[in-house]
């Protein structure tokens, strides 16, 4: 599969190296407004640089467009890709609102083409590790998850921070547990939020300052369909290395600890009987870190095999609505329904049960 980059900011290097370092794939180009980012993208990791989306869409060799553009440009320029013909996989989120997702969904399948959306941190051998532990019933039912996403105070090493927090930490953050919690247990049902900011003011690391509008300490609780009650937690203040982070599951028999959802190669511990934590090991050798290109191969294994990506458009549509659903509930107080469904992904091949 020949894939663009579309947007090379702060995360196209990730994505970058590690599609380039994929047999299966081939980076073909990039563009970005700035075009000398493209241009030095390309000139360390190959493929083409365009001077403009029109320019790369036109290039009937493509088959792929990883969409890394800035959130509130997502849809706009997934939608522009797929009436291109292109198969998408769109960093998060899908788009800024529930009907916006779908739209994007059914232009998709309309168009017989594959799209996928981030986080894709499932694909993991920690993350599929937990997954296969809770299917094989571990910890018994799971009935209540406590997730942390406390991302720090961007500002001290970001170079662009202004952009995440004008869509904020459960946004850019929040959604990746939360993701990654409606993947193995399902979908949600309804949810009740609080918000505030912790701290409006803040300096950029070039000393600009720059006032916060949406909150930076978000704590919403989710009830989802299969009865799990889940605690989230999304800050932009509090720091990454406090004691509150990763993903607990508590069942019936035990409890599981994944310290990070991001990271492939997370800690992960299991508790049962009323035992204490002990290391669980994981189903295979993990990748370092966050394979990014990996949800990238997912995308072309689900066009190859005429199935939908297992980070599939509809769950990025789902989460995107629990997302308006929350701020619904930070605007206005009260429990918020959510009424959109998806297909529950499957697991990767080498993390099935036995």
């Amino acid at each position: 599969m020949r894939v663009a980059l579309v947007g090379c900011g702060n995360i196209a290097r990730p994505y970058a190296s590690t599609v380039a370092a994929i047999e299966r794939l081939e980076l073909a180009g990039a563009t970005d407004i700035a075009p000398e980012r493209a241009a030095a993208l390309v000139d360390e990791f190959g493929g083409r640089s365009y001077e403009t989306l029109d320019a790369l869409l036109a290039d009937e060799t493509i088959d792929a467009i990883v969409n890394l553009t800035i959130p509130l440009q997502h849809a706009a320029v997934t939608a522009a890709c797929l009436d291109a013909g292109k198969h998408v996989h769109s960093e998060k989120p899908l788009a800024r609102g529930y009907d916006e997702a779908r739209q994007l969904v059914q232009r998709a399948a309309s168009c017989g083409l594959c799209l996928s959306c981030s986080p894709a941190t499932l694909l993991g051998e920690a993350q599929q590790t937990a997954w296969k532990l809770i299917r094989e019933g571990a910890i018994g039912t799971v009935r209540a998850v406590y997730a942390e996403a406390n991302w720090g105070r961007i500002e001290k090493w970001h170079p662009s921070p202004v952009s995440l927090y004008s869509v904020g930490a459960l946004v850019d953050v929040g959604v990746y547990p939360l993701t990654l919690v409606t993947a193995i247990l399902g979908p949600a049902r309804r949810v009740v939020a609080y918000g505030t900011l912790l701290q409006p003011d803040r300096v950029t690391r070039d000393g600009v300052p720059f006032a916060l509008e949406i909150p930076d300490f978000v704590v919403a609780t989710l009830e989802l369909a299969g009865g799990a009650v889940v605690r989230l937690t999304a800050s932009f203040w509090v720091e990454q290395y406090g004691k509150q982070r990763g993903i607990e599951f508590h069942g019936d028999g035990g409890s599981l600890h994944l310290a990070s959802w991001q990271n492939f190669d997370s800690p992960l511990e299991l508790a049962v009987d009323g035992g204490g934590y002990a290391p669980a090991p994981l189903v295979r050798e993990p990748y370092q870190g966050i394979e990014w290109g990996r949800a990238v191969l997912e995308l072309a294994d689900a066009v190859a095999e005429r199935r939908p990506p297992r980070a599939s458009g509809e769950q990025a549509a789902h989460v995107v609505e629990i997302l308006s659903a929350i701020d619904e509930s930070l605007q206005g107080g009260g429990t918020v329904e959510i009424g959109s469904d998806f297909p529950q992904p499957t697991p990767m091949e080498w993390a099935r049960s036995s």
